[in-house]
């Protein structure tokens, strides 16, 4: 089995490697599904600050995958976040080359939809790219978009954690106004999805550059030959050099490339159809669809999920138990004891009060007048009826009823395992929470400095 971080997260194999650490999948023993999770290999204080913007960002959207947890062991940190299998739109355009228009505008409109949810939170994503992302496998169903990727966004207002004159990103997607030292803002988030617009359409990554400088030189430029002119007067609007000049907001973006779509020609069958299928792969071995193929851990059955089972000795002592509370019952009531009588192996403990047979009344503890077969006299009935013996007390709210021995000793059992409180121990959280405040403190003291 893989390593267990911070006593919940089971690494299993990795899945892919940024920058700054390597994406595995994942078993969350507590929530009882798989994962994926980001661990963070380098541990210098500006790398840690950036792990904690990144893990801080919780945005609940279809088409967005933030992250949902965080964990320390030791040294080392992680957050998690869903798994999404079907890889991510580099991955598809290196499969299929240029896609389907009508195809790409269902991409980019979920795109947009992400983004904008992004940005009502007042967070600038700063590296949007076709590798950022992701789809879920659909088959050749209607393909799902996840935008990844946070390691980089910040809010609108934070402080940089970079020079000023250094540019963060990935290169050939950074807009003009980027290169040139301006504050992270929204309609630079615009200009990259031009560009993976016109990657996913012609097949080829764009070359920004040139794009400017032909707006630049030219105005808008007239649409290439692999794109539609409804699209491209969306594209070109995304693409201006001037940020004044762009879509003021996602949502405005969203609305001209519906529009435009419904310009576009239909689609016909001998369009290539477009599959994304899973790109993560089988389980290794050991692991199911439920997780880990194994025994049950003590914990589970901690918690009730599996209940002990009854040896041959318990089951002996509580038949025997059971033969003498029936002998008592004969005693009290007068009914003889006939030999051989005794069952030869012992029956089931009783969970409700027995039934009475038949002639015999529990409420005068009266007994039947004696066996046909025998022929003897009927017993002298009690003055006054005998008590009933614990074991067959009719059940009252009030009155706390004795555990059967099997049932003592599996509380007993159950009381003697202590219970963890969740989440990490304060020995691993207490150290990260000072060595993130440390970080915050040196940042604020850099930028006072600077």
């Amino acid at each position: 089995m893989g390593e267990v971080f911070a006593g919940r997260y089971e690494l299993i194999d990795p899945i892919g490697r940024g920058g700054v650490g390597a994406v595995w999948r994942a078993w969350d023993q507590r929530r009882r599904r798989y994962v994926a999770a980001k661990v963070l290999q380098q541990s210098d204080a500006h790398t840690l600050l950036r792990f904690v913007r990144e893990q801080a960002v919780r945005i609940d959207h279809p088409h967005v995958l933030a992250p949902a947890s965080w964990a320390a062991d030791d040294d080392k940190v992680l957050f998690t976040m869903d798994l999404v299998h079907g890889g991510s739109l580099a991955h598809l355009v290196g499969d299929y080359g240029p896609l389907p228009p009508r195809l790409v505008c269902v991409l980019l409109d979920q795109l947009l939809s992400g983004l904008t949810a992004v940005h009502a939170e007042g967070i600038v994503h700063r590296d949007i790219k076709p590798a950022n992302v992701l789809l879920e496998s659909t088959g050749t169903g209607r393909p799902h978009v996840r935008l990844s990727d946070f390691g980089i966004a910040m809010r609108k207002g934070e402080p940089r954690l970079t020079d000023a004159n250094y540019v963060v990103g990935t290169p050939g997607y950074f807009a003009p106004e980027q290169m040139l030292g301006a504050e992270p803002d929204f309609p630079g988030d615009l200009f990259a999805v031009g560009l993976v617009a016109v990657n996913l359409l012609t097949g080829a990554k764009p070359d920004a550059q040139s794009l400017v400088e032909r707006f630049t030189e030219h105005g808008t430029p007239e649409a290439p030959e692999d794109i539609a002119e409804p699209l491209w007067q969306v594209l070109a609007t995304l693409l201006q050099p001037d940020p004044d000049l762009r879509f003021k907001t996602a949502v405005g973006a969203r609305k001209a490339l519906l529009a435009a779509a419904e310009l576009l020609p239909e689609a016909t069958i001998e369009d290539e159809v477009v599959e994304v299928f899973d790109h993560i792969g089988p389980l290794p071995a050991g692991f199911g669809p439920d997780g880990p193929l194994r025994e049950r851990s003590p914990q589970r059955a901690e918690e009730g999920l599996t209940e002990p089972e009854e040896g041959p000795g318990q089951a002996r002592e509580q038949g025997h138990a059971q033969r003498q509370e029936q002998r008592q019952i004969r005693e009290r009531s007068g009914q003889p004891e006939q030999p051989g009588a005794a069952p030869s192996t012992p029956p089931p403990a009783p969970t409700t009060p027995p039934t009475p047979s038949p002639g015999r009344t529990p409420d005068t503890g009266s007994a039947p007048l004696g066996p046909p077969s025998t022929g003897m006299p009927a017993p002298q009935l009690p003055t006054t009826p005998p008590p009933f013996p614990p074991a067959t007390r009719p059940y009252t709210p009030d009155r706390a009823h004795p555990l059967p021995p099997s049932s003592r000793a599996a509380a007993r059992r159950h009381r003697a395992v202590p219970r963890r409180p969740p989440g990490p121990p304060p020995k691993v959280a207490v150290p990260v929470i000072v060595v993130a405040l440390l970080c915050i403190a040196f940042g604020v003291w850099a930028l006072a400095v600077s």
